[in-house]
């Protein structure tokens, strides 16, 4: 598989874009941790973290779908560089201005996250045109753009902690988001980035979401979501009862690596069968990896829990791209994207608002149990609506952007339209 991604990468302007997007996403990926870090830094309660990650989170959810049509509508490089900006700006002002202003912090960490340059869709939109249009070439950009996530959620927990020991809390604020201004200005000024223009678009106020199987999914990826983000303050107080900021990064870091070696393993061959049946036995595995983390063993085992929790979030992941490509209506493929993101991060937003009561009323484990219960949840959602996932599938939004960036960008084959 490795050579396989080695190919990938060598097609031009493909390795450029996956680092560009990885570095740019740095702040986001990060963010929830960093607002949690920095809050308890400066004296407040694990309630009041939670509370300012959660709008953080739900401010990213509401400004990921707007910036992902406006990019649909105006192109990448007039609205991923601007909101890159005004991102970095609220994170610079939350840092500037501490948690002594309950109302100036919120309001910066809404900043932040509504101005969330939608990165992750725009990626996803590029790669057909990149890759010529070849359906299977596209499956596994997908497998190894989750794969390369996962790569950026190990390291960026250390790298938030190794700020943090470096300078503060704040200055790990800083130093992120000045990182993400870079990486999202590597990615709007390449070429596939700036020619690359949207297929024609029905008309439509629901735009992405009148597909009854992207609003399937789209709900098992709120619970998904909602998962991850308990696991973001139930592991702080983890942590605080097990050594502090250094045992908190290392499972962050466990978490992502094990994500990360799942989705080697996914990407390491073709799937057959439909990914909607797939993608149904990906998600139940990860919601019966949740549950012995409420063990809260030592800290080696817990790492290792943490390590296995992560296993099949990139498998998933990546499966849940070929869904979204099979169900996105045409013209809307950034949209799709940045609504799956929407609600991975709302679901984010209420994990990290329900743990942290959670932790205090119950202890660690009842933090750690909020990730049990939804992941379970998302694997209702795919159960109850697998008609709706089964109807529709195909991959509608791999043809319509790969004619969108074919028509801009002249070194792709013509034959990359006929891709269906």
């Amino acid at each position: 598989m490795a050579a396989g991604y080695a190919e990938l990468l060598r097609t031009r302007h493909a390795a450029r874009l996956l680092v560009g997007t990885l570095v740019g996403r740095l702040p986001n990926a990060t963010g929830p941790i960093a607002i949690v870090l920095f809050t308890r830094a400066e004296g407040g309660s694990y309630s009041l973290a939670g509370a300012l990650a959660a709008a953080y989170g739900l401010a990213n959810a509401v400004g990921q779908p707007l910036l992902g049509r406006a990019v649909d509508l105006f192109g990448q490089p007039r609205v991923q560089l601007p909101a890159a900006v005004l991102s970095a700006l609220g994170m610079v002002w939350l840092a500037l201005s501490g948690t002594g202003s309950a109302v100036a912090a919120y309001a910066a960490v809404v900043v932040a996250g509504l101005f969330t340059p939608p990165l992750e869709g725009g990626l996803r939109a590029l790669w057909p045109g990149v890759l010529g249009g070849r359906e299977e070439k596209v499956h596994a950009a997908y497998a190894m753009d989750a794969v390369a996530q996962e790569v950026m959620f190990t390291v960026g927990p250390l790298l938030v902690t190794l700020f943090v020991a470096m300078w503060s809390p704040a200055g790990a604020l800083l130093a992120l988001n000045a990182i993400g201004v870079l990486g999202a200005l590597s990615v709007v000024v390449s070429e596939p980035s700036r020619k690359w223009r949207s297929a024609p678009r029905e008309a439509h106020w629901l735009g992405a979401l009148r597909s009854r199987g992207l609003l399937a999914l789209l709900g098992a990826f709120f619970f998904v979501g909602t998962a991850l983000g308990s696991i973001t303050v139930a592991g702080v107080a983890y942590a605080d009862d097990h050594g502090g900021q250094a045992v908190y990064g290392w499972l962050m870091a466990a978490l992502g690596l094990g994500a990360l070696i799942g989705g080697v393993f996914y990407g390491a061959r073709q799937w057959a069968g439909a990914p909607e049946r797939r993608l149904r036995l990906l998600v139940g595995l990860l919601a019966v990896c949740y549950l012995p983390l409420m063990s809260v063993p030592g800290v080696v085992a817990m790492t290792g829990l943490s390590a296995l929790s992560g296993v099949f979030l990139a498998p998933a992941l990546a499966c849940a791209f070929i869904v979204v490509d099979r169900h996105a209506p045409v013209g809307t493929v950034t949209e799709a994207f940045s609504w799956l993101v929407t609600f991975f991060g709302v679901g984010a937003a209420i994990g990290t608002a329900a743990a942290g009561p959670a932790v205090e009323l119950g202890g660690t484990a009842a933090g750690f149990g909020v990730a049990g219960v939804a992941g379970f949840s998302a694997l209702l959602v795919l159960m109850v609506t697998q008609r709706a996932l089964a109807t529709g599938g195909r991959s509608r939004a791999v043809a319509a952007s790969a004619e969108g960036v074919s028509e801009a960008v002249p070194d792709v084959p013509s034959q990359a339209r006929s891709v269906s």
